[in-house]
């Protein structure tokens, strides 16, 4: 393996943190390719993102420059990031498993006829080479899988993989990429205004269920992840219910999530709730049903009323985190 491709995504003009992590799962595939350059690639000119970059590992940095790159549209990537490819001749190609890395990667892949592993929690290397680990049936199981020949394209789940520092030499180039014939041109984004911190990419998660009985129940637990500087969720029932927005909800048709510390608030622990949330490290549930289903997944349980709950553990993390 000579050289691994990273596209590095830039959301709302900020690199994504699942970028730095699909940085560190290229230094891991790299491991025993002394040689092994590792190439992040950007869309678009972003020369503020260049040094988080190459302190992450990424010893070559390549803007690819088009007016039509500043919004996101699966044909314009889709021809620069081939382009790109076509000028650096990478072995292998990393991005984050996000909405565009979802879009963008499989019709890559599908174009050079290489294997791609989708959702990669975990990179081993053992007697047959790389094995990539990613969860099936609703994160009930983890497969192994391995790529024999060709270029190898990985998408990694955010939260997986640490984004550990690693000096890379960084340096930066700019490359022009042609985009023609196109299916679609965005001429305006009207983004919905979204509080707190990303929930995707969110290391701790305050989530509500039905158990909420209102959209106003939301605001203790809009209060605890503010003191602990987390974002917030929603099960699929308190979206339909409308106590929540849809871009809230957490589950299989949903978002998949893998904080450090989940906070399931009145949710029963539906198995569709479980299938996006039952991998985070730390699961604390709070109901008032002893025999709800979430306490089978939970690290630690609460059974109470969590408008009582909730604002005492407000209190508490507040007392706390005012000592350190």
């Amino acid at each position: 393996m000579k050289r691994i491709l990273v596209i590095a995504e830039i959301k709302h003009d900020k690199l994504r943190q699942v970028s730095l992590e699909a940085l560190a799962a290229a230094r891991k595939m790299a491991e025993g390719h002394p040689d092994c350059e590792i190439v992040a690639c950007a869309f678009g000119e972003h020369p503020e993102i260049a040094d988080a970059l190459a302190e992450h590992g990424a010893d070559r940095i390549v803007f690819l420059r088009n007016g039509q790159l500043d919004s996101y549209t699966t044909s314009a990537y889709r021809q620069a990031l081939l382009q790109a490819m076509d000028a650096l001749g990478p072995d292998a190609v990393v991005t984050g498993h996000t909405a565009m890395g979802k879009d963008l990667m499989p019709r890559v892949a599908a174009k050079y006829g290489a294997g791609l592993i989708s959702d990669c929690t975990a990179i081993e290397r053992g007697e047959d080479g790389l094995r990539f680990v990613r969860p099936i049936y609703a994160g009930k199981a983890f497969e192994k899988k391995t790529i024999g020949g060709g270029k190898i394209f990985v998408t990694v789940r955010p939260n997986n993989i640490p984004a550990e520092k690693a000096k890379g030499r960084g340096q930066v180039e700019t490359l022009d990429v042609d985009i023609r014939d196109l299916v679609a041109v965005v001429r305006d984004v009207v983004r919905k205004t979204a509080e707190g911190v990303d929930l995707s990419e969110a290391k701790i998660i305050v989530s509500g269920g039905r158990g909420v009985k209102s959209a106003e129940g939301f605001a203790p637990l809009r209060e605890l992840a503010k003191v602990l500087g987390a974002a917030v969720g929603a099960s699929r029932g308190a979206c339909d219910a409308g106590y929540a927005d849809y871009s809230m909800q957490i589950g299989q048709t949903g978002k998949v999530v893998t904080p450090d510390l989940y906070i399931a608030c009145g949710i029963s622990g539906a198995i569709q709730h479980l299938a996006g949330m039952s991998n985070s490290k730390v699961i604390v549930a709070i109901n008032t049903d002893p025999e709800a289903n979430i306490f089978n997944v939970a690290d630690y349980g609460i059974v109470g009323d969590l408008f009582e709950v909730v604002p005492l553990l407000t209190e508490e993390f507040k007392k706390v985190l005012e000592k350190l």
